[in-house]
């Protein structure tokens, strides 16, 4: 199937002299490399699907952990550490 795409000239120069050193046409060249994003597209899709239910709505919250601990550090610092009496222990 023939397409037309548009992509920045400096990055069709590299393409182009990439894929002349590795002595395959621009054709072979992009072919590769659409391939290779969909296979990472794939594998990602994949390590998603395999994960708990649960992972897809909270696992995404992961990256608060450390913008919670600066909260916390804020709190201390404003307030200081709770007295442990009053602290729930499980």
């Amino acid at each position: 199937m023939k397409t037309t795409i548009e992509i920045p000239d400096a990055t069709f120069r590299r393409v182009k002299t990439i894929a002349a050193s590795r002595g395959v046409t621009m054709e072979q060249f992009f072919t590769t490399a659409l391939e290779e994003q969909i296979q990472c597209h794939t594998q990602e899709t994949q390590t998603r699907e395999a994960e708990a239910p649960w992972m897809a709505g909270f696992g995404a919250l992961s990256d608060l952990a450390g913008e919670n601990q600066r909260i916390l550090r804020l709190f201390e610092k404003e307030f200081g550490r709770p007295d442990p009496e009053y602290t729930a222990e499980p």
